[in-house]
């Protein structure tokens, strides 16, 4: 017997003739406006493309490594190369006999995530496989544990600084609809913030990566804050993001890029903290939402109330 993991994600355009194709496809199939994509290949080509496919496999090779005996492990991606179906034909030619998904975002949303374990469980019925898709872990305490360590590294070579602890926007509709998932990310945020030892003081939650679309998004963003933040007389900004698990266009952009520029106009300084990535506490924190997935398999998640 063989479980296969896969690690799932929204991926990315692998170039920039496949730009309008993501774009579309990240829309529902609705063609984006041509100045957006204009913009996004603006983007993609300051960062130099996203790794967000090449970051997903290589944490899905660490987990596997993790994991050891018994175990297969592969990377998905929901609208790009390679396609969850992708995943689970791989894990199948390599022995699997069943299947575990994990949603790249330790959050739990059914109007966001459901997509995925649609196409998890339509690609392993397939295949003649079983499925099952881990919910929320947002309070998984090895996941925790790994990005209070690298908010504690941050800190350690910038002490002073003041902590915005940050989750993409979302459209208010959505937070109307589920606001659970938002008191997830807010959980993580508040948890992270314990184990980082950081004060009430010294932190504050904010939002990044609004769309762009007329509706209104939550807030507040976090380039609302930055004027506060300066007058009362900080003067380096810690980006503390508690959603992202990897390295792609709205850590190495929006916060990298965009976020920098503005904190630099009100007179900050810009850090943030590394991504969780390959990281082996993070890793860990993988391998222990697979095995507790593989074992209550009806179980929308051990770790919500």
């Amino acid at each position: 017997m063989s479980t296969g993991v896969v690690l799932m994600t929204y991926g990315a355009p692998d170039r920039a003739a496949d730009l309008q194709r993501y774009l579309a496809a990240v829309r529902g199939g609705t063609s984006a406006d041509p100045a957006l994509v204009s913009e996004m290949a603006r983007r993609y080509e300051v960062i130099g493309g996203s790794p967000l496919v090449e970051r997903t496999m290589a944490q899905a090779a660490a987990l596997e490594r993790e994991l050891g005996s018994g175990y297969v492990c592969a990377a998905g991606m929901r609208f790009s190369a390679p396609s969850i179906a992708d995943a689970v034909t791989t894990l199948a030619a390599r022995g699997a006999t069943r299947v575990v998904g994990i949603c790249m975002s330790p959050q739990w949303s059914p109007l966001l995530m459901g997509g995925y374990e649609r196409a998890l469980r339509s690609a392993a019925g397939a295949a003649g496989l079983p499925a099952a898709i881990a919910g929320a872990w947002h309070r998984e305490p090895l996941f925790i544990a790994s990005l209070a360590e690298r908010t504690r590294d941050a800190l350690a070579s910038a002490p002073d600084a003041f902590a915005l602890l940050t989750a993409h926007s979302l459209p208010k509709r959505v937070f109307d609809a589920e606001p659970d998932y938002i008191a997830q990310l807010r959980e993580t945020g508040e948890l992270v913030v314990a184990a980082a030892r950081l004060t009430p003081s010294r932190w504050l939650w904010a939002y990044q990566s609004a769309g762009h679309t007329q509706e209104e998004w939550l807030r507040p963003d976090l380039v609302e804050l930055l004027p506060e933040i300066a007058a009362s007389g900080a003067r380096v900004i810690l980006v503390v993001p508690v959603q992202f698990l990897s390295d792609h266009l709205e850590v190495l952009y929006d916060l990298d890029v965009a976020t920098a520029e503005q904190m630099r106009a009100v007179g900050l300084t810009y850090h943030r903290i590394a991504m969780p990535n390959t990281h082996p506490t993070f890793v860990r924190a993988l391998a222990s939402v697979a095995r507790a997935t593989e074992a209550e398999p009806h179980a929308q998640s051990r770790y919500n109330d």
